[in-house]
């Protein structure tokens, strides 16, 4: 479905993404974890149409989107999810939904509410507060509807940035299960997460990013089990199972 080869995306005179190549295929759904400043957000967002590459070709579906504009990566069915929600706090929580399918809301009005809908049965600590801003929610339910949002643009695939950041765990267990509920549809997922117990129990592989590079990849019951994940993300070191080196 995906495939990025020698990807390079700059900061300025920082190099944010070295040489980075890797496959997402249909229905996976993927974590990426790694320290502060490794890259993983700069990763989504080019993904997304944030930032052009330097460098390297991005091929969603055999056909590439490399440099394209946000819109544009939009109508093609990806849908990013950025840390700190970024809601609308002064509109209601229904407005924030229904922008996520800005795009086609007057041409299929009808669908988008329904679907609107459809959110709120996989959220429904978000049913009866259609109408609440969404700045009076607490930071779960803000998170829910920003995850809602993304989905309201139909993506074929979804990118989340830090979804369980500052949520208590009761929240994040909440999240990580409506996750494993859309891979259950057959949408494609990649996950960038600081808790790394929680996305490695939620996902179908992992990769490991460190200044801009993939340095480990394995499914993610391998990479629970790998002595460097253990040490560096997961706070113990026991005997492992490696996972494969890039």
């Amino acid at each position: 479905m995906l495939e990025i080869k020698g990807l390079e995306v700059n900061h300025g005179w920082v190099r944010a993404l070295q040489d980075l190549s890797l496959q997402i295929h249909k229905g996976e759904m993927v974590a990426v974890i790694g320290a502060n400043g490794a890259g993983k957000s700069t990763l989504l967002g080019t993904l997304a149409g944030l930032y052009k590459p330097a460098g390297g070709n991005i091929l969603l579906n055999g056909r590439s989107v490399t440099g394209r504009p946000t819109e544009y990566m939009v109508r093609q069915g990806i849908s990013l999810v950025p840390e700190r929600r970024e809601i609308f706090n002064s509109l209601t929580v229904l407005d924030n939904l229904l922008l996520g399918a800005y795009h086609r809301y007057r041409s299929v009005k009808q669908t988008v509410m329904e679907e609107a809908k459809k959110i709120l049965e996989l959220f429904p600590a978000l049913r009866g507060r259609e109408d609440d801003p969404a700045g009076a929610l607490s930071g779960g339910l803000q998170q829910m509807l920003a995850i809602g949002r993304g989905l309201m643009a139909r993506p074929s695939l979804l990118l989340l940035d830090e979804p369980s950041s500052g949520l208590a765990p009761l929240v994040v267990r909440e999240i990580m299960s409506a996750l494993s509920d859309l891979k259950k549809t057959g949408m494609t997922v990649i996950l960038v997460e600081q808790n790394t117990a929680a996305a490695l129990k939620a996902t179908d592989r992992a990769l490991v990013m460190e200044r801009g590079r993939i340095v480990l990849s394995g499914g993610s019951g391998e990479m629970i089990r790998n002595a460097r994940v253990q040490q560096a993300y997961l706070g113990r070191v026991r005997a492992a199972q490696p996972a494969v080196a890039l």
